[in-house]
């Protein structure tokens, strides 16, 4: 298993919950999650998953809080976090779900908030960068953002369910994709069944 320190990032496209169950996941594997939400991911937070965006520390306590690893929140406007230096250490970062605006943002370095300079900082020191899309469809220019930063080596895992492993809830469409990034991200997990393995 891959450790170290993992930056995750939650923005306002739907799908939230891929987020949240990523970073319990991680947590639970002790690995130590830095987390920056966009406004409007705290929105979405709220309209999908009941969160309530005015009680943010209780709501990331209550979800995230006694697990193995460790979190630590990082508000959207502090671009002085450690998150944002290139000297700060950290294996990687995951946008989950990502909207089109964050990843237009991140495709043209504009830098405007915390989590498109941290982005930006992954791809100046060369570290994994895995963006999870979540829009459709799709125009030209959300296609030529995607495929700039692909070209720059950042993975696209788009947020679409497989029914290969015939899952029976929502929550196990959602544990197909999480699963799918914690692979890109090296970190083992028996999230779904793969491809090939038998029932048993």
């Amino acid at each position: 298993m891959s450790g170290g320190n993992w930056v995750v990032g939650i923005t306002g496209a739907s799908g939230a919950v891929y987020g949240v169950r990523l970073c319990q996941v991680m947590l639970d594997q002790g690995l130590d999650v830095h987390l920056i939400v966009t406004e409007a991911g705290w929105r979405v937070l709220h309209d999908e998953m009941g969160w309530q965006a005015s009680k943010r520390k209780e709501m990331l306590q209550e979800h995230f809080g006694g697990r193995t690893g460790s979190f630590e929140h990082h508000p959207i406007a502090d671009i002085g976090a450690t998150v944002a230096s290139g000297s700060f250490r950290t294996k990687g970062m995951v946008v989950i779900p990502c909207s089109m605006g964050t990843l237009s943002g991140i495709a043209h370095g504009s830098s405007d908030n915390l989590l498109e300079r941290t982005a930006d900082v992954m791809l100046k020191e060369g570290r994994k960068l895995i963006l999870v899309p979540r829009e459709t469809p799709l125009h030209a220019i959300h296609l030529e953002n995607m495929l700039t930063l692909s070209r720059m080596g950042v993975r696209m895992i788009p947020a679409m369910p497989a029914f290969y492993h015939r899952p029976s809830s929502i929550e196990e469409m959602v544990d197909f994709l999480v699963g799918k990034v914690l692979d890109s991200m090296d970190i083992e997990h028996s999230l779904y069944r793969r491809w090939g393995d038998n029932d048993e």
